[in-house]
């Protein structure tokens, strides 16, 4: 069903691949990517991983709607590398369908998330990039923001053996705690059959600023957190194909590499994050314990 507003001039076809403006990515690059950098002070490596041709970006979703690790990877990828090698997001049907975001994510190469438009996309040599985990990795409750949960989906897996292309995967650690993720309240979600109206599986209750305490994902003022991201060495597999794909124990087993692979990278990262966090705190104390000594001595 169409309704009234997506007829309205300006509204974007999900489904296209024209709709892509690298004027659009360069811009956003240029204003904000300044803005990101001096917010979320982040870090980028592996970007010289990156194959040619088509491939399917694989990452780790954090911080809800927000995602800055999302924009972060564009920018960076726009100064490093250009607008063409930003790849084709597969998005949320609701996310795309959405009056304000269908004006502005299409240009940015976003597509609605079906196995057609990511064939046409590698079809056309080009990337694909998805969030396995969807909704239950980014609103995945804070206790657990050191954990890649997929949870039981596999698709990703079958569409890269289905397109005989490389997985690229992708993680991010610091995007999840620009908030507070109480529950992703996959109960409540139940209870509500939120499925049915907004196709998620989860409601979450966070705390963020400037509402605080919320039951839902409202846009919020992400916390200045410091972010890394790994792009890490494409991963190929030894089978491709439809037989592959519909192998189900091969499925796992490819999925299982992915996710391990994944998750080390994410330990190492939040490592690094504890230990620069904990130097940054020791250099602060021994700052302020010379500045107090110095006091006592005027």
């Amino acid at each position: 069903m169409i309704h009234f507003w997506q007829r309205l001039p300006g509204f974007h076809d999900v489904n296209s691949l024209d709709n892509r403006d690298p004027r659009v990515l360069e811009g956003f690059a240029d204003i904000a990517g300044p803005i990101l950098w001096k917010w979320f002070r982040p870090r980028v490596r592996g970007l010289d991983n990156i194959p040619d041709g088509g491939s399917l970006y694989v990452c780790n979703h954090n911080g809800g709607f927000m995602t800055p690790d999302t924009w972060i990877l564009a920018v960076a990828l726009v100064r490093e590398r250009g607008p063409d090698d930003v790849p084709y997001a597969l998005a949320h049907q609701v996310v795309m369908r959405a009056r304000i975001t269908n004006l502005t994510l299409p240009a940015m190469g976003a597509i609605a998330a079906n196995p057609e438009n990511a064939h046409r996309v590698f079809e056309a040599g080009r990337k694909v990039l998805v969030y396995p985990g969807g909704d239950l990795d980014a609103f995945r409750p804070s206790r657990d923001r050191g954990r890649i949960v997929f949870g039981p989906r596999r698709g990703y897996v079958r569409l890269a053996l289905r397109e005989g292309v490389p997985i690229i995967p992708v993680v991010s650690a610091g995007s999840h705690d620009v908030w507070w993720v109480v529950s992703d309240g996959r109960w409540l979600s139940r209870l509500l059959h939120t499925h049915r109206f907004l196709r998620t599986d989860v409601l979450p209750i966070t705390v963020s600023v400037p509402w605080g305490l919320t039951v839902g994902a409202p846009p919020f003022i992400p916390l200045p957190v410091r972010i890394f991201i790994d792009v890490l060495e494409p991963i190929c597999f030894e089978r491709s194909g439809h037989a592959a794909a519909d192998d189900e124990s091969y499925v796992e087993e490819c999925h299982q590499r992915v996710l391990g692979a994944m998750q080390l990278a994410l330990d190492q990262l939040t490592q690094e994050r504890r230990q620069i966090r904990r130097a940054g705190i020791r250099a602060s104390l021994h700052h302020a314990t010379q500045a107090f000594s110095r006091a006592r001595h005027v």
